[in-house]
């Protein structure tokens, strides 16, 4: 199954390289968009579960890797749940190296 991995700027300016098990992500991010906060997160949640869903499919259990990127990620987005109208910047894709 074809990893991949995504780069993000948080509000802040720092950035996270994230993990997904699926190329599914794709369908969920595009690269160079600002995200709202929340809808970031709804759409990794979802892109992450939907990755994970499809590993399952291919090798009978659920990636554990997915579900915990999607922990780091709203760990991550905690500390930025105060300020005014958070945005994400979707960066890019970078096919996983194994």
């Amino acid at each position: 199954m074809p990893e991949i991995k995504f780069l993000i700027e948080w509000p802040d300016g720092s950035r996270q390289t994230c993990y997904s098990p699926s190329l599914v992500v794709k369908k969920y991010f595009t690269p160079g968009e600002e995200y709202d906060l929340e809808d970031f997160l709804n759409r990794s949640e979802t892109a992450l579960q939907t990755a994970s869903d499809r590993f399952f499919e291919a090798y009978g259990f659920s990636c554990s890797r997915a579900w915990g990127q999607f922990q780091d990620i709203k760990t991550q987005a905690a500390q930025y749940k105060n300020l005014d109208n958070p945005k994400v910047r979707f960066l890019q894709f970078q096919e996983a190296q194994n």
